[in-house]
């Protein structure tokens, strides 16, 4: 029925964008996940030192690993100028306001073109519509993340996109097919969120695999890499956007090509003698990149859009000029941790992008810092930096040389997850995630077994005059998006009132903040087993006195109360199919959650709470209860009984056969109506044994 009604297997992503229930994720990850946070695990499995009162582990040889505290810290920094221009009104208006055509084309495409499209333009048509608005609001937060970050990356971003538009609009112009990237919803997994949705739309790679200059934000005078002037046209092309180098990085798609040096950098000429560069670049030599539609298969008003939302971005670009390292307030409070706060200590810092970290890396090894290294989702072996930077904790010691361990990390998100980092107890987050599960992660990489330190010093970039611009700016983002209906899928989920409220505790310095541990994030199966645990090794008489009730009872107990904590009934059944069953349903009758977590922790009591004489109506909800479970079953197709099961099987096999045989002789009625009857009625014992022998046999459909 759940595919009938939604056109989608019942075993495949689709069907959970389209499911109802909520709680779907969790109960699919109980079958492969075994999930127990820091603080579950602190409450049911850690020992306390009468000492200090500080929580630990105790190993089987004796041995003893404390929890150190997570201790946010605050680095802030001065608006200065160049931040205050930044975050202006009129530059998060011009990014709310632009239309990003080129990440929602199926808007743009001609109802009836004077050439119908090839077999191979009907298909990439096709796939125009999928993911556009998603990928617009990616796009879009991309920017304003990156903001965040640093004018730096900003202001890199900004000038690809206008050099994007403009290579459309030099095919559009000129009646030549345009290049359209691969990028679709796989754009939008953390993985690639370390580069620029303008590098990793592309897939580009250069011819010769090596990372070209970075541009300077297109500003006369301005330095590029190694301290000389960048010349426009040559250094700044770096910043085409879509292109990537051997690893990964930004390539150079008009490097060698500077006869076409434009009158000014950063204007209208500028970027489309740039554009018929990098168009000529791609189909020279990148055609087999990227996949091609003729330019009359779309509206003339795609053309108008690309050129306005240029005209715009150029506009933000000459009102804010370059990107000035010297005066980058921002900049200089990291400096200063790093030189004069911890000279000698290890500090791993955390930064979203790509373009960040290159540019931490240049500025703080130009400023003195030693013994650092970067890595990014680019970066060829991050493992092997992660060694020398924490080779006692990965057992290194004698591999790493002194003179070739790192001081100082600077890294995406690529190290947040899955390296041991623990020699080091100071984390540095020089952007902040939009969603506080990023900054618990990332102080997990150090706050693992075997860190030493009593405490881990957690520090976050954050205003000086206060996170309310900041704030400010995420709202404005939400509301734009729900506006446009522009979605960016779950793991960016990071609206959420209480990650508004993460960055006020950061700020705030809120112990407790970077734990975690919330109890909803462990899977429901350790749950329920840690219940039963610790009851019966408080109590060991509970074991035989719970396991010796009778098949059916029921209890009572007072019950207070409150916005969505209503009285009622809990109920746990069995279904004729062997399914459990957990449900909650209010006095009306009414199911109050499908979340089988929320309905466990409200049936949790302390022992001795005094039993009370059954409610008049209670049978009467254990009632409504079994009538809810049947009709959830009946409607998703549950009457099949377990995946695994012979009626579950046969019906699959059954009609996946019908399927393959649909208009040939063997399709008849015969067949048509034996489907109908397996998934109508249930079979008897002996038929589920025939079956079963059957299906063991290898017998055929």
């Amino acid at each position: 029925e759940f595919m009938r009604r939604h056109q989608a297997p019942v075993r495949s992503l689709a069907a959970f964008e389209k499911s109802e229930h909520a709680d779907d994720w969790r109960d699919l990850m109980r079958l492969f996940l075994v999930r127990r946070t820091r603080g579950f695990v602190q409450e049911n499995y850690a020992a306390t030192d009468p000492a200090d009162g500080r929580r630990y582990l105790t190993f089987e040889d004796g041995g003893r690993s404390y929890f150190p505290t997570r201790a946010p810290r605050t680095l802030r920094f001065d608006v200065d100028a160049q931040y205050a221009r930044l975050f202006a009104d009129d530059v998060v208006d011009a990014v709310n306001g632009l239309e990003l055509p080129r990440y929602g084309l199926g808007n743009y495409v001609t109802a009836s073109p004077r050439t119908p499209p090839t077999p191979a333009e009907a298909r990439v048509l096709d796939d125009l519509s999928r993911a556009g608005r998603r990928l617009m609001g990616f796009c879009r937060t991309n920017l304003f993340k990156r903001l965040e970050s640093s004018g730096h990356a900003f202001l890199l971003s900004v000038e690809r996109h206008v050099l994007r538009n403009f290579v459309f609009l030099h095919a559009l112009e000129h009646g030549l097919p345009l290049p359209v990237g691969t990028a679709d919803a796989g754009l939008l997994d953390a993985q690639f969120s370390d580069e620029d949705a303008e590098e990793a739309a592309g897939g580009l790679f250069d011819e010769d695999g090596e990372k070209a200059e970075e541009p300077a934000a297109a500003a006369p005078g301005t330095r590029g890499r190694g301290g000389r002037a960048a010349v426009p046209g040559q250094d700044a092309e770096t910043a085409a956007p879509g292109t990537r180098g051997g690893g990964g990085r930004a390539a150079v798609p008009g490097r060698d090509a500077e006869t076409a040096a434009p009158a000014a950098p950063g204007t209208r000429e500028d970027f489309r003698a740039r554009a018929a560069q990098v168009y000529a670049r791609f189909r020279d030599r990148y055609a087999n990149r990227f996949r091609w539609l003729a330019s009359h298969h779309f509206d003339p008003a795609l053309g108008r859009d690309l050129a306005a939302d240029a005209a715009t971005l150029i506009d933000l670009l000459a009102r804010f000029g370059a990107w000035r390292a010297a005066d980058d307030a921002k900049l200089g409070a990291l400096e200063e941790l790093l030189v004069k706060k911890h000279p000698e200590q290890k500090v791993l810092v955390f930064t979203q992008f790509a373009d960040t970290v290159r540019y931490l890396e240049r500025e703080l090894r130009s400023r003195g810092v030693a013994r650092l290294a970067a890595a990014t989702g680019d970066t060829e072996d991050p493992t092997s930096l992660a060694w020398r930077f924490s080779p006692r904790s990965n057992s290194r010691e004698n591999r790493v040389a002194p003179e070739d361990e790192l001081r100082v990390l600077v890294a995406t998100d690529v190290l947040s997850e899955g390296q041991n980092l623990q020699d080091c107890a100071i984390v540095v987050n020089y952007d902040l995630p939009w969603a506080i599960i990023g900054l618990i992660q990332r102080a997990g990489r150090v706050d693992r077994i075997g860190q030493r330190a009593r405490d881990v010093l957690c520090y976050s970039f954050l205003p000086a005059e206060g996170v309310e611009r900041l704030l400010r700016l995420r709202a404005r983002v939400r509301a734009r998006l729900g506006e446009n209906a522009e979605v960016v899928g779950a793991d960016e989920a990071f609206f959420e009132d209480e990650d508004q409220q993460a960055v006020l505790d950061l700020y705030h310095e809120k112990a407790g903040i970077l734990d975690g541990g919330d109890e909803a994030d462990v899977d429901l199966a350790s749950y329920a087993w840690q219940i039963w645990r610790n009851a019966t090794a408080a109590d060991p008489a509970l074991a035989k006195a719970i396991e010796d009730l009778p098949p059916v009872v029921y209890s009572s107990r007072a019950h207070h109360e409150a916005p969505g904590r209503p009285a009622g009934a809990l109920v746990y059944l069995r279904t004729a199919q062997g399914y459990d069953a957990l449900v909650r349903m209010d006095r009306g009758g009414r199911s109050v959650t499908e979340s089988q977590f929320e309905i466990l922790r409200a049936a949790e009591c302390a022992p001795g709470t005094p039993a009370l004489p059954r409610h008049e109506t209670h049978h009467a909800l254990v009632r409504k209860a079994a009538e809810h479970v049947a009709g959830e079953e009946k409607q998703v197709g549950g009457q099949l009984g377990r995946p695994s099961g012979a009626r579950f099987r046969t019906y699959e096999r059954l009609k996946g056969y019908a399927d393959s045989v649909r208009g040939t002789l063997f399709d008849t009625a015969a067949l048509r109506h034996a489907i109908d009857d397996v998934y109508r009625h249930p079979l008897r014992q002996a038929a589920v044994d025939t079956l079963n022998r059957q299906l063991r046999s290898g017998v055929s459909d």
